[in-house]
């Protein structure tokens, strides 16, 4: 069965020549050219992944994100704009996006993306991506945590660095290793957020004094449970 893309563009030459392309890769594709018109697409069809600018007439596409996540936490998104900074890429990802492509971009460079995240997917959706962090849940799929019957729902930023903590327990992780999964590139300007986004889940695990997120200064972070 080919993947369903909706792709979400304003720019109609752009648009014409993306979707032409993913289809040529054998994707199927639902093209619309505003928020309003990509989200009710979404809802009368549904995709296995949203491609959509950020900047686009009627709603913008972080608007239409977050309607679309409502809906589904699941579904891939990757944001396309001509703004890149920090407080802009930090903003899609709490949104929930998954990817963040800044235009003008090389058709080869979104079709490895767009591979990646439908693989990706795939296989989450063979594998239970649930961890056990001392009296805690973690459901990465979700992006919940859990404890006591009590849910907490995490942004995305904080799931894509507790997913590489929770998978690497009691090793520290790369301060490098994690800012390539949240932000695609390390960048010295990022270390602060990432130290706050830290910060945060340190917050959340609270409930719990056995857990702890430790700095190892100059090198990364470990998760660790005291027994």
């Amino acid at each position: 069965m080919k993947s369903k893309i909706l792709f979400v563009e304003d720019e109609r030459d752009l648009s014409l020549i993306v979707c032409d392309t993913l289809r040529q890769q054998g994707y199927e594709v639902t093209a619309a050219f505003d928020g309003i018109e990509g989200l009710a697409a979404y809802k009368t069809d549904g995709a296995d992944l949203v491609v959509a600018d950020v900047m686009m007439p009627r709603l913008d596409g972080f608007a239409m994100a977050r309607e679309i996540r409502r809906i589904s936490s699941q579904v891939p998104i990757i944001f396309l704009t001509a703004k890149s900074t920090i407080v802009d890429v930090e903003e899609g990802f709490d949104i929930g996006a998954n990817d963040y492509l800044k235009k003008p971009f090389e058709l080869r460079e979104l079709l490895v993306r767009v591979k990646a995240l439908l693989r990706n997917m795939a296989g989450n959706k063979a594998e239970n991506l649930v961890y056990s962090i001392g009296n805690f849940s973690f459901d990465a799929s979700n992006q919940l945590l859990s404890i006591n019957g009590m849910e907490t729902v995490i942004s995305n930023i904080e799931t894509r660095i507790l997913k590489k903590l929770s998978a690497n327990m009691g090793k520290t992780v790369d301060a490098t290793e994690l800012m390539i999964a949240v932000w695609g590139r390390d960048e010295l300007s990022n270390r602060n957020s990432l130290h706050g986004y830290i910060h945060k889940l340190r917050r959340a695990f609270r409930p719990d004094t056995n857990i702890s997120i430790i700095n190892q200064r100059g090198f990364g972070y470990m998760l660790t449970v005291k027994e």
